[in-house]
């Protein structure tokens, strides 16, 4: 059974950064994707960034574009998001979720079957 755990989350100011970790609980021996999805009050829960790792391919939302990255720590076996020059709208609760899709990344909640619990970003 694979657990997922975030770390990083915290309150900053508009332009400063933060960093979140997602540690995976297993090693998974197949290709898989993950992502990093953000949820903030009365919106359904979206898509910021993903990677698929069996081509190293990432996408990352317009909305985040230039600011947002993700990649992969396949020693530690975690997938961490950066994010840069955050804004107040990047307020919200931040999930990384790992799904066994293959072939490239993906927006959709339901191509990924386990997630985190989620750590709150404020931005102020």
């Amino acid at each position: 059974h694979v657990q997922l755990v975030e770390s990083g989350g915290g309150s900053v100011q508009a332009g400063e950064s933060l960093g979140l970790t997602c540690e995976i609980s297993l090693y998974i021996y197949s290709s898989y994707c993950m992502g990093w999805f953000r949820q903030t009050p009365g919106k359904e829960r979206a898509a910021v960034a993903a990677h698929y790792t069996g081509t190293a391919t990432t996408y990352v939302a317009d909305s985040v574009k230039g600011r947002f990255s993700i990649s992969e720590d396949s020693a530690k076996n975690t997938v961490d998001l950066q994010m840069n020059n955050l804004k107040p709208e990047d307020t919200g609760i931040y999930y990384c979720a790992v799904g066994l899709r293959s072939g490239s990344p993906s927006w959709d909640r339901g191509d990924y079957k386990w997630w985190g619990q989620g750590t709150q970003v404020t931005v102020s």
